[in-house]
């Protein structure tokens, strides 16, 4: 999972695109509010962390293949577990800061 490069017209550089999540080659999640990112877990976006968690990711030392796809697959049975768990962390993202962000002032002095 990565979000595509776009340029940024304001300074010419290539930035990231967080509206949008390409998968994979077949799938794109587009149309992402920004406001998913808002949703803060261990100093990072848990959209970002999720990104993070289920790369396919091989140890240079032992040559270990960590694969969310494959541990979905033999695991779970279900390959579309870590699409689903994207979107679902999306959801839970936004209502929460649905939540939060209606939750009333604390009156401390």
């Amino acid at each position: 999972m990565k979000f595509p490069r776009r340029k940024d017209p304001d300074t010419g550089k290539s930035v990231s695109d967080k509206s949008t999540v390409i998968y994979n080659e077949f799938i794109t999640v587009a149309g992402i509010p920004l406001e998913a990112y808002d949703y803060v877990v261990n100093g990072k976006p848990a959209l970002e962390w999720v990104m993070e968690r289920q790369a396919v990711i091989t140890d240079k030392d032992s040559g270990i293949v960590n694969d969310a796809n494959f541990w979905a697959t033999e695991t779970i049975h279900n390959p579309r577990y870590p699409l689903e768990f994207l979107q679902r962390v999306m959801t839970v993202s936004l209502e929460t800061m649905k939540l939060v962000n209606n939750l009333p002032k604390l009156d401390i002095d």
